[in-house]
């Protein structure tokens, strides 16, 4: 498939698509998710050499710890936001940037932190009902957030419109994230292995291990760059195929080209649906 159609897709199509704006666009999705990780690598790479070469209290560990998960977050929902952004406006044939993607996230990231926080509160719950119920919830909830950034919604009706969205589709967003978590295990493999087993090759050499373990995480960073976009991508396009689907999207798209954000009205959703 490289013609973008708003029409039902089968899940290959989903794939193809995916990969498709991946390789059509790989800077603009590279930059999206690279920056924010690149702006926090010094700190991670901070974090590793000093807590392996000096001897710290506790107030330490916990204010470098603390400081570092901030910039984390803050990098995760950039690249989160920033590419579902980016998807949406080259799925309706617009143009985008990276600077214009990541600078509309920054209004956003209040409810964004919450709607993640919260859909990740709720699929725990589930993994410690027997992991299978946590699954079933991660597939169910996985549009909550293109939910959030493209239609405006706060944490619980990101998720409560998720999961009305992908009700008898729960098959498809198993098949998305399987498929993710397979290429991101390959590239933790291929970026992050290697480093890792020379670290442990060289226990004895104390100035060899820190080497290969900030190594370790630059190539841990370059996996998540590479692989986070995929899994944004089809995201994205799932949750457009499910309100064409569900809402007649394409239909409300052709009359009204500016106003793509508010879900479909229930009438015409009975019509299509």
């Amino acid at each position: 498939m490289t013609d973008l159609v708003l029409r039902p897709l089968r899940l290959g199509e989903i794939l193809d698509c995916t990969f498709f704006l991946y390789r059509q666009h790989f800077l603009l999705f590279i930059g999206i998710a690279g920056i924010p990780q690149l702006l926090i690598l010094p700190l991670r790479l901070g974090q590793s050499w000093f807590t392996m070469t000096t001897t710290q209290d506790v107030w330490t560990v916990v204010s470098t710890t603390l400081v570092f998960w901030v910039a984390a977050v803050l990098a995760y929902l950039f690249s989160q936001g920033g590419t579902i952004l980016a998807v949406s406006e080259i799925y309706l044939g617009r143009t985008t940037s990276i600077s214009g993607a990541l600078g509309r996230v920054w209004g956003n990231l209040g409810f964004l932190f919450g709607v993640i926080v919260l859909n990740v509160l709720v699929t725990l719950l589930g993994v410690l009902l027997l992991v299978i119920p946590g699954i079933y919830l991660a597939c169910r909830l996985l549009v909550c957030v293109p939910v959030a950034m493209l239609e405006e919604r706060g944490p619980r009706d990101s998720l409560s419109r998720s999961f009305e969205l992908t009700r008898d589709f729960a098959g498809r967003s198993f098949m998305i994230l399987l498929l993710w978590v397979v290429i991101s295990f390959a590239a933790s493999l291929l970026f992050g292995v290697p480093f890792s087993t020379l670290m442990l090759v060289s226990k004895n050499d104390p100035a060899a291990v820190r080497l290969w373990a900030e190594l370790t995480q630059v190539g841990t960073t370059v996996a998540n760059v590479l692989t986070t976009p995929i899994l944004l991508i089809a995201t994205s396009v799932f949750y457009y195929d499910l309100r064409v689907r569900k809402e007649a999207f394409d239909i409300q798209f052709m009359m009204n080209p500016e106003n793509t954000n508010a879900p479909g009205q229930t009438g015409m959703t009975s019509l299509f649906s």
